[in-house]
């Protein structure tokens, strides 16, 4: 016993040593291409930078609000005047010697450590609810083959390595700090730090509007918990198969279970004081808000120029969405109506697939999060970053997904081809916006593709768990 144990601890070093050794690998890799000349030029790819994520147009709010005007003016910022007093000053110093652009490199590069950190924490608490579900249901030896992935050190990489999130943290992308939001807020609601889940709720939905639907998996989160299979649970306990004749006797043996034995049943307190703690949060952004803008005019300018942007979609520069090239072709009479179509596309799913993945808060929040990236005014790589590293949490459950192989070259080919086809657009004026809009509307496709395989892996996994549980079951009583 005492030489398993050795060889455990040894092999969970060597597994630690491996996993910062990436790390620190992934630092220096971009610490090198941060040196590059003039950065590579990928701050100014449309796939990158977006008019809500440009450091450039940051840039320019600043120097606006340095000549005491309204960092508004001239249609070119639309971000938080709160990112803006954060970032904005280390657009305007300089270290000798070195590029410009150091400093918020580095801001971008923290940013993304810090990311990593947190999903890997978030994977772990995933991974001891995953592997208590599964004792619990006398699925031991599934948990003991599973060991071997680690899914929080997995996810960590996934999101650390990904070139999207290599390519928006040296293309000066500030979505590394609209992700580390969305993300805090996810940990803080699987660790019951009801503040925490709070704030990052509160920042995340300021800066880029769309995580607002986040709160229904966080609510989720707080009052289940990470993960709830109650349904088995009981089925396991009552000794039910499926028969719906039994269904009388199975809740009144329901009645006399041990319920410290159960998971826990929806508890409002956490929900409620997240609320609580969401209203203060609101309240003291909006003050600080209010305090950056008041002479240049006001709230009223800031929801006007920074919602009222993304809601009205009213830069129609390419990017990697598709709402760009309809709005740039559909007639102003119907615009209206086609904003609010679109929008509520990303409402009506809200509630169908909470109803169906209530069990799984976290893969919801995975699932919004991909469906909000696809839908999104101005999306760029660093949202598919996100939800790439948050995939990495599911590596057991989605192992048996299908086209992922396929899904994986497709990506790579988009990815190639997006940059290409632009050149050939605007440059060398050999093609025309459809060429371009081709990549875009292919890389949507993949989006979609990726949410539909991974909720249908997903619910197939769910599936086989109750036919192993029904299976025991069945042994146990012959």
């Amino acid at each position: 016993m005492e030489v398993k144990e050795e060889q455990s601890t040894k092999r969970k070093k060597q597994k630690q040593g491996r996993f910062w050794t990436w790390v620190a690998a992934s630092v220096l890799f971009r610490l090198i291409l941060i040196y590059f000349p003039k950065n590579l030029n990928l701050s100014s790819r449309p796939e990158v930078s977006t008019p809500l994520t440009s450091l450039r147009r940051l840039a320019e709010g600043y120097w606006l609000k340095q000549s005491s005007m309204s960092p508004y003016a001239g249609s070119m910022y639309h971000g938080s005047p709160l990112l803006l007093s954060l970032l904005g000053p280390l657009t305007v110093k300089r270290i000798e010697g070195q590029p410009s652009h150091l400093l918020c490199s580095l801001v971008f590069v923290v940013a993304d450590i810090l990311n990593a950190m947190v999903i890997r924490a978030t994977g772990q608490t995933l991974q001891v609810a995953y592997r208590q579900s599964l004792k619990s249901l006398d699925l031991d030896t599934i948990s003991e083959s599973m060991e071997v992935l680690s899914s929080g050190d997995i996810a960590a990489l996934v999101y650390l390595w990904n070139p999207f999130t290599i390519v928006a943290c040296v293309g000066l992308s500030t979505s590394p700090i609209e992700n580390l939001a969305i993300i805090l807020a996810l940990y803080g609601a699987c660790k019951r730090m009801v503040p925490l889940a709070a704030f990052g709720w509160v920042m995340a939905t300021h800066l880029s509007l769309y995580p607002m639907i986040l709160i229904i998996p966080i609510i989720l989160l707080l009052g289940y918990g990470p993960d709830t299979p109650r349904k088995l649970l009981l089925m396991r306990r009552c000794g039910k198969v499926e028969d719906n004749s039994s269904s009388d006797s199975c809740q009144q043996q329901e009645k006399v279970i041990n319920q410290s034995d159960l998971p826990k049943v929806f508890a409002w307190g956490p929900p409620m004081l997240f609320l609580l703690w969401a209203i203060m949060w609101s309240v003291y952004v909006l003050l600080l808000c209010g305090i950056s803008v008041k002479q240049y005019g006001g709230l009223w300018e800031m929801f006007e120029r920074m919602y009222g942007f993304i809601l009205t979609v009213q830069d129609l520069s390419p990017n990697i969405g598709v709402l760009w090239y309809f709005f740039a072709e559909v007639f102003d009479f119907f615009r209206n109506f086609f904003l609010i179509v679109f929008h509520m596309n990303i409402l009506f799913m809200i509630f169908p697939l909470a109803i169906r993945l209530k069990h799984r808060p976290c893969f919801l929040a995975f699932v919004y999060i991909t469906i909000s990236s696809m839908l999104k005014s101005y999306p760029s790589v660093g949202d598919s970053a996100l939800y790439f590293g948050l995939l990495g949490w599911f590596v057991n459950e989605l192992s048996e997904m299908q086209f992922s192989f396929c899904l994986f070259s497709v990506y790579v080919g988009v990815s190639l081809l997006s940059p290409v086809m632009h050149n050939l657009w605007i440059w060398r004026g050999t093609g025309n916006a459809n060429f371009y809009f081709a990549t875009a509307i292919t890389y949507a496709c993949l989006q979609m593709v990726l949410v539909v395989e991974s909720v249908s892996a997903m619910l197939n996994h769910d599936r086989k768990l109750k036919k192993l549980t029904n299976a025991k079951l069945q042994n146990g009583k012959s």
